[in-house]
């Protein structure tokens, strides 16, 4: 079984290109952070894995048109290895993620420069537009089954 599942943010713009044959490919680099220890979380180290995703076809037209440095995004897909000769006559390899889906975590609209972590959001808070909280009652936490 060869199944992928990330879930991290674009380390810079995708690129999208055409085959010869007109086929869109899209690449991009998404960050993974990785887990570490709560000592090492205490002291506010982080660590990430930069991993290469290529997704095809339609949905490399959506990645280019909607993703961008910065943005969260799902992925699930497959690994892939591949090699090529180097100009010095070497033997390359690369490892990438072949995306069969991509999920935009982000909300639309939303850039790098206004991402909020999730700690950062006030709990209960709701921009709620004015004209919609007539009749609007309160509820109390502890009243809730759950």
């Amino acid at each position: 079984m060869n199944r992928v599942i990330l879930v991290g943010n674009l380390t810079r713009d995708p690129e999208l290109r055409a085959t010869a044959s007109g086929i869109s490919v899209c690449t991009f680099t998404i960050a993974v952070n990785k887990r570490i220890s709560r000592e090492a979380q205490a002291q506010g180290a982080r660590d990430a894995e930069f991993i290469n995703i290529v997704v095809w076809r339609g949905q490399a037209d959506n990645c280019a048109k909607y993703l961008a440095k910065g943005r969260k995004v799902g992925i699930v897909g497959s690994l892939q290895t591949r090699s090529y000769d180097a100009q010095d006559g070497s033997k390359r390899y690369i490892t990438e993620v072949v995306a069969d889906d991509v999920e935009f975590l982000s909300p639309a609209g939303e850039s790098r420069s206004n991402v909020m972590p999730p700690e950062a959001h006030p709990a209960n808070s709701f921009d709620i537009p004015s004209g919609y909280t007539e009749g609007v009652q309160p509820v109390d936490n502890e009243e809730l089954p759950f």
